[in-house]
């Protein structure tokens, strides 16, 4: 194979969705599972038609369709949702902004994993985002998410010092990043810079970054969105080291890395 070329604009992983699984893999489907697990143990109602906004590969959505789900998936990238499609057959993908995505039917169930709920770097966009969740749930249906824990800064530096380094080996090309990760306190951001580099390419040099939430502050922007919020928690969850089971207890100390939220949209606002 020969090695990605590096162009204006790309993003390595996000472009490169083969790459992106390999490089955090999840062979047993632990996030979809994850989500199963919530619907069944919060949902007042089974019900089984599911949007899953940052559907990145598509994998989770994938997997949820063998569950009996009627999974959609949303996502902004286009060579992200071209993967989903090719793999996940089964599944509706679809090109859009989690900010004005308008379907035109209601689900029982939206999920947002991975942090993809912080790239709503404004409250604008997080209004923006919610009311686009309250206008496609059906009355009781759940919104599920899973993110970065703005609460887990205050009293940690531990994912703030220095550089951290990863190579990952993909069809024998190896693939180095250097992060870093630092806090916009003004604009209430987790900014990263990420540079690779691989044999045969200059550097590239890829910026991001994710809002930082505080759970009092989740909490107002969903009541104002027309959403009860029925659990908050830090762990167990698919990305923490206690990992989730149907009966496991919630912890409620909130200091942890992640933040798990399910919340039921209300009938009326």
């Amino acid at each position: 194979m020969t090695a990605f070329r590096n162009t204006a604009g790309e993003n390595l992983l996000t472009d490169n969705p083969a790459l992106y699984e390999h490089q955090f893999p999840d062979p047993d489907h632990v996030a979809a599972r994850f989500v199963h697990d919530v619907a069944t143990r919060f949902a007042s109602e089974p019900g089984r038609r599911l949007l899953d906004v940052g559907c990145g590969t598509g994998r989770d959505a994938g997997h949820l369709a063998t569950l009996g789900y009627r999974a959609v998936g949303l996502d902004a990238s286009p060579r992200m949702v071209e993967h989903a499609r090719e793999h996940h057959p089964a599944v509706e993908f679809v090109l859009g902004d989690m900010r004005d995505f308008d379907l035109g039917r209601r689900f029982d169930v939206i999920t947002c994993l991975d942090s993809a709920l912080l790239y709503c770097h404004t409250n604008d966009d997080l209004d923006a985002f919610l009311r686009r969740c309250h206008d496609h749930l059906e009355p009781g249906g759940l919104l599920v998410a899973e993110m970065r824990n703005g609460a887990f800064f205050l009293g940690s530096t531990e994912l703030l010092d220095g550089v951290r380094s990863r190579t990952v080996e993909w069809e024998g090309v190896s693939y180095t990043s250097h992060t870093r990760l630092w806090i916009d306190h003004a604009a209430q951001l987790l900014r990263r810079r990420r540079e690779w580099s691989w044999p045969g390419a200059r550097p590239l040099v890829q910026r991001s970054a994710w809002r930082l939430l505080f759970p009092l502050e989740l909490r107002h922007f969903l009541d104002r969105a027309g959403f009860d919020v029925l659990a908050l928690f830090d762990t167990p969850g698919p990305r923490t080291d206690e990992r989730w089971t149907p009966d496991a207890p919630l912890g409620d100390a909130l200091s942890g890395d992640r933040l798990h939220l399910v919340a039921r949209r209300r009938d009326t606002q």
